[in-house]
């Protein structure tokens, strides 16, 4: 590679030094930290047997230090993406492609915007992506995709011409709120009203306790273990994390976590887990194992929000789908994923799917923004 750097792939997240790899990545996303990502490989819940096969690809300055690396994963499927590309895989296939396997730049299982180019020196942005492209070409695979990739970076892919796709979570935003009822002010009375109605329909009877750091024991995992698990059997057939991962994540990344759990008569019926990064509350995984109306809005969204107005954040990201959200303050935003496709005459038909689907997205964001619970006024 060009100016003095050397590119060059990994094994796993655990081949790199925790320091160097979160020189690149920051402290602003906890998702791709050395942490994070190693607790998933160290936990078997990535890697051949899962499908997801770590391939790091690092890029070395002149000085021989890491200067930046992209987290990527050979993918035999594409599940547990959450941006869906199962046609283009068909479409590829029925024309006597193969499309598997395929090169993901993605913190797997977990639809959060963020960084997808770690670097210490962002002059190598372009030699990172190259590199991905050059591995897509030597190893004759079809395509490579970049998820979730924080909105700052989007520019630098499609700078490489690299195609953008768009779509939407629901996010909520800290306007400065002092507390809940602060925020509540600013909604139309009626939603006002639903919520306060919500909030303690979903509260009677039980206790809610935050746990972060030390805080959270070995009892809890094994009680949200049980949540976890109830929730991946009914929405993926089996869950994707293994119970080890989420002690590894207590033992490495302890100060980021904040679980939220529901007690009756002092036993956990019910859990969310966050992840907190430099601006952002992250909501991640959430289950019970007894049905309470309105508990999992409680947990997941308004005990969310009171955390991050307690702690200054700037916003709450909710994870993917669920237009239930909108009644409760989360609004719209746009994601992006941006794709690298080899097959001149494939990259022309995704370019014009994309196009078409690009125009979609912004019409609903727009139409369902005018439909918020906020305030006209406001």
């Amino acid at each position: 590679m060009n100016d003095g750097f050397v590119a060059r792939i990994g094994q796993g997240v655990g081949d790199f030094d925790a320091v160097a790899w979160n020189a690149c990545a920051g402290d602003a996303n906890p998702f791709v930290s050395h942490g994070f990502l190693s607790a998933l490989e160290d936990s078997g819940s990535v890697g051949t047997a899962a499908g997801w096969q770590p391939v790091p690809i690092a890029v070395d300055g002149d000085d021989g230090r890491l200067a930046g690396v992209l987290p990527a994963y050979a993918k035999s499927h594409s599940q547990g993406e959450y941006v869906f590309d199962h046609s283009w895989a068909d479409a590829w296939e029925r024309a006597g492609g193969r499309y598997y396997p395929k090169l993901q730049i993605a913190v797997p299982f977990s639809p959060v915007p963020g960084p997808r180019l770690l670097m210490r020196d962002p002059a190598i942005a372009s030699h990172l992506i190259a590199a991905a492209e050059t591995i897509v070409t030597q190893n004759g695979l079809s395509s490579a995709h970049a998820t979730f990739v924080a909105p700052d970076q989007v520019p630098l892919f499609e700078a490489a011409d690299w195609l953008i796709r768009t779509d939407s979570q629901f996010h909520w935003q800290n306007r400065g709120y002092r507390g809940f009822d602060d925020f509540l002010d600013v909604l139309a009375s009626r939603k006002r009203k639903a919520i306060r109605k919500e909030r303690a329909a979903a509260v009677a009877g039980l206790e809610i306790v935050h746990l972060q750091g030390d805080a959270i024991e070995p009892r809890h995992w094994d009680a949200f273990w049980q949540f976890y698990q109830d929730t991946g059997a009914r929405k993926w057939g089996r869950p994707y994390l293994t119970r080890p991962f989420f002690t590894l994540l207590g033992e490495r990344m302890a100060d980021s976590l904040l679980l939220i759990l529901a007690l009756r008569d002092g036993r956990p019926i019910a859990g969310a887990l966050n992840m907190i990064g430099g601006d952002t509350l992250y909501g991640r995984y959430w289950g019970c194992i007894e049905e309470v109306p309105f508990l999992h809005f409680e947990l997941c969204y308004y005990q969310a929000i009171d955390a991050a107005i307690a702690r200054g954040l700037d916003r709450v990201e909710a994870g993917a789908q669920g237009g239930h959200k909108l009644a409760r303050g989360y609004e719209p935003v746009p994601t992006y994923s941006a794709h690298y496709i080899a097959d001149p005459g494939f990259r022309a038909a995704i370019a014009d799917f994309l196009r078409r689907e690009r125009d979609a997205v912004s019409h609903e964001i727009g139409a369902l923004a005018e439909l918020g619970p906020f305030r006209k006024s406001c």
